[in-house]
Formats: C-alpha cells, structure tokens, sequence
C-alpha cells in the first residue's frame, strides 16, 4: 500500500493542480470578454468633439466626429492584410474648423498605389481616438527619411507632420477618400487566449489523472504478482 500511496497522492494533487489553473483561464476568460464587450461599446458609442487635451487613459478609442481641412501629406505605415497582401496605412494631417492640427490615420492602400495623388481638401470625418500599441521588441526603427515607417508612433508622427500627437482612426470619410480603405479601431487585435489556455491545462490533466492511473495498476500489479 505504501508504494501506492505516495504517487496516487502526487497524482491527485497535480491533477487538482491542472484543473485549477484551467478554472482559472475561464474566469479570465469571463473578464477578458467583458472588457472587450466594453471596449466594444465604447467605439461604438455616440461621437463627440475634440477633447481639448487628449489623454491616453481616459479617451482611447472615444468617437469623434470632425470637420474641416485634410492636408496632402503622407506619412506611410507599412502593414499587411488578410487575402490582399502588403501595404500601408496613410497617415496625413488634418486642420479642424477652429485650428486645431491632428494626425489622421486614412486607412489602407496597397504598396502599388504609395505614388498615386490623393486628395485632400474640406472633410468630415468620424473615427476614434487611438494611441495604437504597434512597436515590439521585434519592430525595426521607422525610416523617417524614407517615409517607411513601421509602428505609428503618435508623438514621432506628431513632430514629423507639425501637428499635436493625437492620432483619429477613421470610419467613416465624406467625401469619400478614394482608393483608401479605412481600417477603424476594433477589439481583433486584442488578444484573447484564455479559452486555449483553458483547454491546455484541462487536457494535461486530464493526461496526468489517466498517467496516474495507470502507473497505480502497474504497481499493484508488481505488488499482487
């Protein structure tokens, strides 16, 4: 009973182990979907104007709804999307009906189009306010010379193009900007692993309670044999 004892008792504990880190996935899980459905709701919400000083923590990804000038420089994101291949996201200038002068993140155009004239003049715009979290230890410096930048560094864009560093994604342009597809704020690239983490975990202990099993009837098989 003694050489049963001691790895039934390492089994069960780390099963309990297993199963308890993978609860603990799923209430992360819960949280995590709550926070999306928040964020959600935000970017979906009612827009408003300008605030007067943007602040990262308070109005990420608040609507807003502009008039006034778009300017014709570019500032070039280079991104890739899903069945179209690479690109970049045009960054440009915009001077709003009482002076103020933002960045605006356009949308996309496929690397082909980087030397077609776009343009500018009097818009309205609705998109939201981001500070995006692009650059990792993996992203390469932006070549400001070469206008190729690879993570839209709000306050290094601001400096570039003489405007304050707040950055609207658009939604929605008129006039429409012709050739460009907006790409609007969502929550897809907010990452939410929980549910594969939970699985994870369930499925190893579930392979410790069946390699804890098995190693006990072979011990009581050497003992009874």
């Amino acid at each position: 009973m003694s050489r049963i004892f001691l790895p039934l008792v390492t089994g069960l504990i780390g099963t309990a182990i297993l199963v308890g880190l993978g609860t603990w996935q799923m209430q992360r899980l819960d949280w995590k979907e709550g926070v999306l459905a928040e964020i959600d709701s935000r970017i979906g919400g009612a827009p408003a104007p300008l605030p007067a000083t943007g602040d990262p923590a308070e109005h990420r990804y608040q609507p807003v709804q502009l008039s006034g000038t778009l300017g014709s420089d570019e500032l070039y994101v280079l991104v890739s999307q899903k069945q179209v291949g690479a690109g970049y996201r045009v960054i440009s200038p915009f001077v709003t009906e009482d002076g103020r002068r933002i960045l605006v993140d356009r949308g996309f155009i496929p690397v082909a189009e980087r030397g077609t004239t776009r343009d500018g003049g009097e818009k309205d715009i609705t998109g939201n306010l981001h500070w995006p979290d692009d650059r990792t230890s993996a992203t390469p410096e932006n070549d400001v010379s070469g206008n190729t930048w690879f993570a839209r560094d709000v306050g290094q864009m601001a400096e570039q193009l003489e405007t304050e560093p707040l950055l609207v994604i658009a939604r929605n342009m008129s006039p429409a900007d012709p050739g460009v597809t907006p790409l609007p704020v969502d929550t897809s690239g907010i990452p939410n692993d929980h549910l594969q983490y939970a699985i994870t975990w369930f499925s190893l202990a579930v392979v410790w309670l069946i390699g804890t099993i098995a190693l006990v009837w072979r011990l009581r098989q050497t003992k009874e044999g």
